[in-house]
């Protein structure tokens, strides 16, 4: 049995990550620079909820939740090539919040670097005849606000232990430090501003793009066995959204759906363990590797790294 439950987690282990090797390894040269605490570090709020497996489900809601905005939604239906690319999207997405979540100070620059020049070229105008610029603060901050939103919504439901009312607050001060530097504004910094700002967002509406964006989150092209994971995912996803969001989404969640996508996230943290990210980010700032929490092997450099650390002597 137990070689049986070994080989179930290393497929679904190689099943996941090869959804994203599509783009850049964001953490390749993490260990060039030791003891380099990035923008959030070892003692944040952030490295744990990214590092949960509940991170899938609050990547899904965000994208779901992004749509709402007619004139964001727009730009990605104009100059995204999700439809043709959709896993070379997903790669590129996880790889800056990767970066700059994880990554050490020069890896945080390059990866908001990258995103600023592509957000120059994204410009045009919604169906309703409204301009938008990706660079423009307030269509950034809808971008990040709910992707921090939806990570943090989704771990406090099916994250390994929800965090104190103290603790969500930090995270999203956290993660309000990673849009200043794409010029996003407004940043609320506590989790019931930034949850009023979200629900009380005036742009909200229906529009053909939102239509598109929903058609393919529901069905993307992905292999059976990956659309059957995905698809719990979803379904994790939809039940945290606000019932009025879902209604004009055309988003249900099916009888015991909710439940059974908390099982899927569970079954996700056992097989594939915290995320190998957090896990180098640590070995990269020296600082303390839980028991029981990692699964996925290192690369060399880190174990290495890992043997050269100084144990100290009992006394």
């Amino acid at each position: 049995m137990s070689a049986i439950l070994d080989f179930l987690r290393d497929r679904i282990v190689a099943t996941t990550t090869g959804l994203f090797s599509h783009g850049p390894a964001p953490l390749e040269h993490t260990l060039d620079h030791p003891g380099d605490p990035g923008l959030c570090g070892p003692d944040s709020v952030t490295w744990p909820v990214l590092g949960d497996a509940a991170a899938f489900v609050g990547g899904v809601r965000a994208l779901l939740v992004q749509s709402a905005h007619p004139e964001v939604v727009a730009g990605v239906q104009d100059h995204s090539r999700y439809r043709e690319d959709p896993l070379g999207r997903l790669s590129r997405t996880s790889a800056y919040v990767t970066a700059t979540s994880f990554g050490s100070a020069p890896e945080v620059e390059a990866a908001t670097d990258m995103v600023r020049r592509a957000h120059r070229r994204v410009v045009g105008e919604s169906h309703r005849g409204c301009p938008y610029r990706a660079s423009d603060p307030a269509l950034a901050a809808w971008v990040h606000n709910t992707l921090t939103h939806s990570f943090l919504v989704s771990y406090q439901q099916y994250g390994a232990s929800p965090l104190s009312p103290r603790d969500a607050d930090r995270f999203v001060a956290e993660q309000a430090e990673i849009g200043r530097l794409l010029g996003a504004d407004p940043l609320p910094r506590t989790e019931s501003e930034l949850a009023a700002w979200i629900e009380q967002h005036p742009a909200i509406a229906a529009s053909p793009g939102l239509d598109a964006a929903i058609a393919f989150l529901k069905q993307p092209p992905l292999s059976w066995p990956v659309r059957l994971g995905y698809r719990l995912v979803l379904w994790a996803a939809v039940a945290t959204m606000p019932a009025d969001l879902r209604a004009m989404m055309g988003l249900r969640v099916p009888p015991g759906g909710a439940a059974v996508g908390a099982l899927s996230i569970r079954f996700l943290r056992w097989s594939l363990g915290s995320s190998p990210s957090w896990h180098l980010a640590l070995v990269r700032t020296g600082a303390p590797i839980p028991d029981g929490v990692f699964r996925q092997p290192l690369p060399q450099e880190a174990e290495e790294m890992l043997e050269r650390r100084v144990v100290p002597l009992p006394v």
